[in-house]
């Protein structure tokens, strides 16, 4: 590390600089994509949930299955190399799929070049993902990690205020194929800002062969067995996904493909159309996790935060009740549309809130604690578990808003967090990290 690192505020330090830019325009492409995708799906196969679930799904198994190459590549080759690399990628495989959806404009052709471009891009992100996990350790003083992740999520919350409420009126307005081409300008973007960053790096001395690549995995896993606090914290993690997962990637665009467009009338109807109710959510997540992420910023690393994450997990939880008994009273039972989206508002506030205070310590924690050499395969490991029952939740939402419908899925999802809530809580070694 250089005597740069060794300053009071963590924007001192050049190379966060260039890896905040980078995520920064990044994040925001893929915030656009994933807005339009979602939405685009919906509206091209005529409210095909079940569809939309297995885009998901599928989009969610590719980077799965390729995150532990990203692991092991990220503890052995340079990291900032690893990441411009994969955002350049990404960004043409968008405005390749672009330029052919503007040769093929059928419907059909469309779903399957969004298919594939979904596929190819998830697994450029598994690959990318845990070097970029373990890149701050790097190039920043350990004391600095939480004011660090703190200023991450905080991007991440203007990101969601200002970029979702952009997406929403850039989908309105422009056509897909101009979106799409912006988005992938915005991944190389952030792959010349990443090419500049500069760290002390140790090259593997052996060849990365797919034998090494399996003995890689193999030690990360045995170190993770010794570190059974992050193995509970991981097993918690895996079905919080799972039940998260349908009430925002799957119930969200749903419901407003549906409930909310279908009503007579609804809030402010005449200023936002339906699909911008759902900037709207992204927005109230985003401004209450931008106070969360700053009140961080300015507080001191605690040493110990799994009691207290699972606290606020149990609040969590209490949240995501309300908002499914809120569902059945107001939709279902036609009391009030209007009633259900400023619940929902209030919802969304109080989980953004929430996920500051859970994120940003685990995430802290975690880069503190592991050794910087298994950081990466260890950030595999912890996305796998994270992510790996995201792609089977997307179908089964998808699958169960058709079949039984909305009130369902979100009862369903309420107390299946309740539950897991409830084990971290208990969980003795989850009160040790």
């Amino acid at each position: 590390m250089t005597n740069e690192n060794k300053t009071v505020n963590v924007f001192a330090n050049r190379n966060y600089r260039l890896i905040f830019l980078g995520a920064l325009v990044s994040e925001l492409g893929a915030l656009l994509y994933n807005f339009a995708v979602g939405f685009y799906i919906l509206e091209i196969s005529g409210n095909n949930a079940f569809l939309q679930g297995v885009y998901l799904a599928l989009c969610g198994a590719a980077m799965l299955l390729f995150t532990p190459v990203g692991g092991v590549l990220g503890d052995r080759v340079n990291k900032a190399k690893i990441m411009y690399v994969c955002d350049y990628i990404k960004g043409g495989i968008i405005v390749l799929a672009t330029v052919f959806m503007m040769i093929l404009p059928s419907p059909t052709a469309h779903i399957v070049i969004l298919f594939v471009l979904g596929i190819l891009g998830n697994i450029v992100s598994g690959i990318f993902t845990p070097a970029a996990g373990a890149m701050l350790p790097n190039i920043v003083e350990s004391e600095q990690l939480q004011q660090a992740n703190a200023y991450f999520s905080i991007k991440n919350s203007l990101e969601t205020i200002l970029g979702v409420v952009l997406a929403g009126l850039l989908y309105a307005a422009l056509p897909l194929n101009v979106l799409f081409l912006a988005v992938g300008v915005c991944f190389i973007i952030s792959g010349i800002s990443e090419m500049m960053i500069r760290y002390e790096h140790t090259p593997s001395p052996e060849p990365i062969t797919l034998r090494l690549a399996v003995s890689d995995m193999k030690e990360g896993i045995r170190y993770l067995k010794s570190q059974k606090a992050l193995l509970a914290i991981m097993g918690s993690v895996l079905f919080i996904n799972f039940f998260i997962t349908p009430a925002t990637g799957n119930f969200i665009p749903y419901f407003i493909k549906t409930d909310l467009q279908s009503a007579p009338s609804y809030l402010f109807s005449s200023l936002l159309k339906p699909e911008l109710w759902s900037s709207v959510f992204s927005v109230c997540i985003g401004a209450s996790s931008l106070i969360g992420a700053a009140i961080l910023s300015a507080r001191k690393q605690e040493e110990k935060c799994g009691h207290k994450v699972a606290v606020r997990l149990c609040v969590f939880s209490g949240v995501m009740i309300v908002l499914a008994a809120g569902y059945w009273w107001f939709v279902d039972r036609g009391v009030s549309i209007n009633g259900f989206l400023l619940l929902f508002c209030a919802g969304c506030l109080a989980v953004g809130f929430l996920l500051s205070f859970i994120n940003i310590p685990l995430s802290t924690t975690i880069q503190s604690r592991v050794e910087r050499d298994k950081l990466s395969k260890v950030s595999s490991l912890l996305s796998i578990c994270s992510q790996g029952m995201i792609p089977i939740a997307s179908v089964l939402a998808g699958a169960a808003l058709q079949a039984f419908g909305s009130s369902t899925l979100l009862t369903v999802c309420a107390a299946g967090f309740t539950v897991t809530a409830i084990m971290m809580l208990t969980n003795r070694q989850v009160k040790s990290i």
